[in-house]
């Protein structure tokens, strides 16, 4: 196994399990991003993955439909995603990523993963799943957004940063940092 495979693995298992959580009645529960209910934060990860799947293996990415299964469609990306990351031709190649060409593992170890995490709180707390994240996890992506502090306050990627509580855990902290109210 790669370190990216491992990361990713890591943060998939919370997603997956936060899906699983997902009942029927629970697909249109409102989620902390004002514009998505349950389903759409599973159709936005899938669309993630999807975007490195075909830049790795061609083909094209369709959004998941009205009437298809989101947890299907998820486990399905999953897959791929995770047969990528242990292939290293497959993490080496270079595909387009949010900051332009880089190799397919920097993508999904820099961006995909992070989306993944942050998508797994947001999945549980709409549907009142564990929003516990996996606190070395956590720890990564922090330290990794921080320095993009002003790029990912743009349109349509995180929200103002809030002041988090006193004495707040790291995870709480991160989310606050992204905009979240935990």
């Amino acid at each position: 196994m790669t370190d990216v495979q491992d990361r990713y693995r890591q943060v998939a298992n919370g997603f997956d399990a936060a899906v699983r959580a997902v009942t029927p009645d629970k697909w249109e529960a409102q989620s902390p991003c004002e514009q998505w209910r349950a389903r759409d934060v599973v159709a936005h990860v899938v669309a993630g993955h999807q975007r490195v799947i075909v830049g790795v293996r061609g083909g094209e990415s369709k959004p998941v439909g009205a009437d298809e299964d989101p947890r299907r469609a998820w486990e399905e990306a999953s897959r791929a995603i995770d047969e990528i990351t242990g292939d290293p031709e497959a993490l080496a190649k270079e595909i387009d990523g949010p900051v332009g060409r880089m190799p397919a593992g920097q993508i999904i170890g820099q961006f995909v993963t992070m989306d993944l995490l942050v998508h797994t709180w947001d999945l549980a707390r709409a549907v009142g799943a564990d929003e516990h994240l996996d606190e070395d996890s956590v720890r990564h992506a922090y330290e990794a957004l921080k320095p993009m502090d002003p790029m990912i306050r743009q349109p349509n990627v995180f929200g103002p940063k809030l002041e988090p509580p006193p004495g707040a855990n790291l995870q709480t902290e991160f989310l606050y940092f992204l905009g979240r109210r935990a």
